[in-house]
């Protein structure tokens, strides 16, 4: 396995031997549930030592109806996104889907998140690169995931090697997802730091996010266990004060109470698994 960039966000060092966390609500819905959320997460992150990114979307363009929750939009998702940093300290990402979003959010946030479903869009790769920003590319389903190289490249010809990879699952079957943990060895040999989402691994596509079918929590922890023990650096799990009532991705998002007990196995994974690496 070749030697991996490591990839300063804020404090964290993504690529070294410490695991880190990327977590929040799905898609900001009120700055009291964000403000909620991250004094959870601030709690759990100094209780189990982890350094964590928090992560939450100003607009979810990819939902399946104009009728469902897209978010709050560009102007104001920012606004509130900057008091969470303001008031916890946490570095921020959050999603990009257009050139005016990447240098709108690049002036508020550190990491700058690619879509799965847009991650060979060349324009948008280069418009985030530019912004000076890290860059989180999501692996897309559609892609082996040795094949990721190709939009990391892009981001490096655009001047930026800023780059963290994300797994999150293939499609397989009808509007389900499947890990391989094939896909750490491919994304760790890239050179670029690997996270592994899960909470988007669980998710039922075609069925409503909010609808409690859409979704297969109780997959969570033998997922996240098997992305601990397979080589990655740090876990993006989605969180949310009532995730049942979430007004996007409720079937899948973990419950912020749990975050913590959660996390202690996996943390332990990942200690042993650097061990063994070393």
């Amino acid at each position: 396995m070749i030697k991996k960039k490591i990839v300063n966000v804020g404090d964290i060092a993504c690529g070294s031997n410490e695991l880190f966390l990327i977590s929040g609500p799905c898609v900001i819905e009120s700055e009291t549930i964000m403000m909620e959320t991250a004094e959870k997460i601030k709690e759990v992150s100094e209780k189990l030592n982890i350094k964590v990114i928090y992560k939450s979307s100003f607009i979810k363009d990819n939902r399946s109806s104009l009728s469902y929750y897209q978010g709050p939009g560009l102007d104001k998702g920012l606004k509130i996104l900057a008091k969470v940093k303001e008031q916890f300290g946490f570095p921020l990402l959050t999603d990009i889907h257009s050139h005016d979003e990447a240098s709108a959010a690049g002036q508020i946030v550190d990491v700058l998140q690619i879509p799965a479903y847009l991650c060979m869009q060349s324009s948008l790769l280069v418009a985030a690169a530019k912004t000076g920003r890290v860059i989180n590319i999501k692996h897309g389903q559609f892609l082996a995931p040795d094949n990721m190289k190709h939009p990391a490249q892009k981001c490096v010809d655009a001047g930026n090697d800023n780059i963290i990879l994300t797994e999150r699952g293939y499609t397989f079957g009808y509007n389900d997802l499947i890990v391989d943990p094939r896909s750490f060895y491919h994304l760790n040999n890239i050179g670029f730091p690997v996270v592994f989402d899960v909470t988007h691994c669980v998710r039922k596509y075609g069925i409503p996010s909010a609808d409690k079918k859409g979704g297969a929590r109780e997959f969570l922890p033998v997922l996240a266990r098997a992305g601990a023990a397979s080589g990655i650096d740090g876990m993006f799990i989605e969180c949310h004060p009532c995730p049942e009532e979430a007004l996007c991705d409720a079937a899948s998002q973990l419950n912020v109470s749990q975050l913590e007990e959660f996390l202690k196995p996996i943390i332990e994974l990942h200690h042993v698994e650097v061990k063994y690496r070393s």
